[in-house]
């Protein structure tokens, strides 16, 4: 897991060469004023959900996993507070590979991180992680899901 600014992200291309077309999507377009959607950027392997969610306590938030993608999660209405726990701490659960996750039921976060308006949080396959935990009702989010 990896938290940083959007301005930072050109500093983790060498973790994943998909990170420079993320870079460059974002300095082409402003996540704040784009409408809700999917946003293609390279076929399956990277493209945006720009989302309203539903913010939730930490007793409601969920933790999952993917084995195929990494998440590059920006909130942008406000601040976003996401559940950790590595995925070797995890009970085994079932995998869903049409949609690429494994939700961990009522099984608890081990820590958590908060995360402003416009930072990052990158959660590869080995970080499972439960996000909308905030106090708003609803949050405007940014996710970028890239092949491994």
């Amino acid at each position: 897991m990896i938290i940083d600014t959007i301005e930072n992200l050109n500093k983790y291309v060498g973790l994943n060469p998909l990170f420079a077309d993320v870079v460059a999507f974002l300095e082409g377009h402003d996540l704040r004023t784009m409408e809700p959607g999917k946003y293609p950027i390279k076929d399956k392997d990277l493209f945006l959900n720009l989302t309203t969610a539903k913010g939730r306590g930490k007793e409601a938030a969920v933790l999952e996993t993917h084995i195929n993608m990494i998440d590059i999660q920006i909130p942008i209405s406000c601040a976003e507070t996401f559940g950790y726990t590595p995925l070797c701490d995890l009970p085994a659960f079932d995998y869903n590979a049409e949609k690429d996750v494994t939700l961990y039921g009522d099984t608890k976060a081990q820590t958590y991180v908060t995360v402003e308006p416009m930072q990052m949080a990158i959660f590869f396959p080995q970080d499972g992680h439960a996000p909308c935990i905030a106090d708003n009702p609803e949050i405007k989010k940014a996710i970028f899901k890239v092949r491994v």
